[in-house]
Order: structure tokens, then sequence, then C-alpha cells
């Protein structure tokens, strides 16, 4: 069996979704490449590189209020090519007001830094790139 879509999405709601998206655009550098305002009562962000076949959608509606993390396993993590790459974009974060927080799993205290979206989701800062098998 193989992979046949081409494209994918992570998306999740948050009741915060202009901190979010300060988080993700400003600290991480990621762009916004689509938005929607009052669909259905529900307005969102799509976030990632326009060039890549995958992004991140936030979505916010007024009378959804369950948007708490659902651990601090589940993680969204960002593999980076260069040291300075991952320097620069811990110190955006950090101008934006957020400190590191300690893992869950000790794996990823070599080589990483982890921090707290504005919803406290876990995201994963990797010094280097997966190493695909």
């Amino acid at each position: 069996m193989s992979f046949l879509a081409k494209q994918f999405r992570i998306a999740r709601p948050t009741q915060q979704l202009e901190k979010v998206i300060e988080f993700y655009s400003k600290g991480l550098g990621l762009e916004i490449i689509g938005e929607f305002y009052n669909h259905a009562g529900y307005d969102g962000v799509m976030i990632g590189d326009k060039h890549l076949p995958y992004h991140l959608e936030f979505t916010f509606h007024p009378a959804h209020t369950q948007t708490h993390p659902p651990g601090n396993e589940n993680l969204l993590v960002f593999y980076f090519e260069t040291e300075s790459e991952w320097q620069q974009t811990q110190e955006q974060i950090r101008n934006l007001g957020y400190t590191p927080v300690a893992p869950e799993n000790p794996y990823w205290l070599n080589n990483s830094v982890t921090f707290e979206d504005p919803d406290g989701w876990r995201v994963v800062l990797y010094n280097g790139l997966y190493a695909i098998k």
C-alpha cells in the first residue's frame, strides 16, 4: 500500500487566534498562506510555507471553548538545517516572551529546545534534520 495524498494539514481550534498567529509567524517565521472569516461562524488561518505540501490551520469559534492540549507528549517538531537558523528561531520566540519548558521525554534534552505555544501545545525546535531511512 502506498501513501496517495499529496498534501496534509494539521488543524486545531484555539481561543487565542491572534496570539497563536504571532507565535507561529513571528516566532517560527512561518507565513500566512490562507485565512477566512465568519465561515459558518468560524475564523481561521493557514500557516506554513507556500512551497511545501503541508501546513497548520488554527480555527476560532466563540462557542467552542474546549481547546486544551492533550498532554506533554503531543509534540509539533520542527527540524532546522543549520544551527544559526535554530538559534535565530529560539531568539525570535524568546523575544515574544516565551521561555523553554522541560520536555517530558528525555530524548528531547539533546539537540533541541521545547516551548509551549499560547494554548500550551508543545513545540520542539530540533537542531538538525531527521534522517529518513
